[in-house]
């Protein structure tokens, strides 16, 4: 008996020492990838450098942010369409964006081209409305086209979240 209640206490030492270090792993994994997407909130480059590549975007009164975002890194504008999300919760452009059809760059930060999409003229359509939500949807009404006036839009070493 005692060889046996032996050989239980040390497998269930064992077994609490791998679940500790598990733990401590997942936390430092998770605080990491928190810190990286944190960290690229506010200070995400633009796609290239330089002058860029232009692309003609249209953004309905109907799309949510996450539409959008999806909408841009789709078209090469920006890397990650959730990270877009939490950049124009946090702008100052949040009640800004319009509806419309612009024309942005690769060249662009995310700040630049929400603040190219709060701008009311005649690019957009000066209507007030609020974009709002992330829910996706069918993403009927938004089209966008493409102009080739530089380089194609590589994302530069070093900017992609924890692989």
């Amino acid at each position: 008996m005692k060889v046996t209640s032996i050989i239980a206490a040390v497998a269930g030492a064992i077994f609490r020492v791998v679940a500790a270090v598990a733990v401590v792993y997942l936390i430092y994994r998770g605080a990491g990838i928190c810190y990286d997407y944190g960290y690229r909130i506010f200070t995400e480059p633009a796609m290239t450098v330089g002058e860029g590549r232009t692309v003609s975007v249209s953004i309905t009164e109907d799309m949510s942010a996450l539409e959008i975002g999806e909408l841009l890194e789709s078209r090469g504008l920006v890397r990650d369409a959730r990270l877009f999300v939490l950049q124009y919760y946090l702008s100052e452009y949040i009640k800004d964006v319009k509806p419309g059809t612009f024309e942005l760059s690769t060249a662009m930060t995310v700040e630049d081209m929400m603040a190219v999409m709060a701008e009311t003229g005649e690019e957009g359509d000066g209507e007030s409305s609020v974009l709002q939500g992330a829910e996706p949807s069918s993403g009927e009404g938004s089209s966008v086209e493409e102009s080739g006036s530089g380089a194609e839009g590589m994302p530069q070493a070093g900017g992609a979240a924890g692989e």
